[in-house]
């Protein structure tokens, strides 16, 4: 494990890191809060199938934002390897490797809403349909919650990498660390214990802090000079 000298390459590849990070954390709330959560309220499937023939390009706008979310996820997963490879090249490939897992399982679930949009365009009429599309509804937030069990452990295992990188403060390391063991246990629950989610969400602000964190230590990177640089590089 070493420390890492900072190159005016790699700082391009942290800051354009920081860039798709800044993406992924608009889409991704956008797209689950903004957008596609007020049209779902998964006790009442006639409201949800009203809501969403009401609000057709409101639920296409999400997926389009979910789908920008999976590809920046993807390029923030190969970015953050080139960064940190020279730190931990083992952990750094694992990390890489967990994320794009998630990144993979998430936009896999988009299906699933395009499969209950499907349903209730075609199927307008049946009686049946509501029910439907919400059973494509809740099983695209569970392969979400799958998804977020891989991006836990890559966060754990980012949080090892920050807390020894040597040029990013141990505070974002330990923040990233926090996060994970929110996604692990959040989606533990989703699985196994259903009933506690709602009381476990409020946790989730901790991740969107962590995350926020680390996208704008990203973004501000830059390459240390004088004695700063041979501290980071000795």
């Amino acid at each position: 494990m070493s420390t890492l000298a900072l190159t005016d390459d790699l700082v391009r590849k942290t800051r354009f890191a920081g860039l798709l990070y800044l993406v992924i954390i608009i889409t991704g709330l956008g797209a689950e809060l903004g957008l596609r959560g007020p049209l779902i309220d998964f006790a009442d499937a006639d409201a949800i199938a009203t809501a969403i023939l009401a609000a057709p390009g409101l639920f296409r706008l999400a997926i389009a934002a979910d789908l920008v979310m999976a590809l920046s996820d993807a390029g923030v997963a190969i970015l953050l390897y080139l960064v940190f490879r020279r730190v931990a090249p083992g952990l750094a490939l694992s990390a890489m490797v967990f994320r794009l897992i998630q990144t993979v399982l998430i936009a896999a679930s988009l299906m699933a809403l395009l499969a209950a949009w499907l349903v209730l365009i075609r199927a307008e009429g049946l009686s049946d349909a509501p029910l439907l599309a919400l059973v494509f509804l809740d099983l695209h937030a569970h392969g979400y919650d799958l998804g977020l069990v891989f991006f836990g452990v890559n966060s754990l295992i980012m949080g090892l990498i920050v807390w020894r990188s040597g040029f990013i403060a141990k505070a974002f390391g330990a923040g990233l660390a926090v996060a994970g063991l929110v996604y692990l246990t959040g989606s533990g629950l989703r699985f196994f214990a259903p009933e506690l989610s709602p009381a476990f969400l409020p946790a989730y602000g901790l991740t969107i802090l962590a995350e926020a964190a680390f996208c704008l230590r990203l973004l501000s990177q830059r390459r240390p000079s004088g004695h700063e640089a041979n501290r980071v590089s000795s």
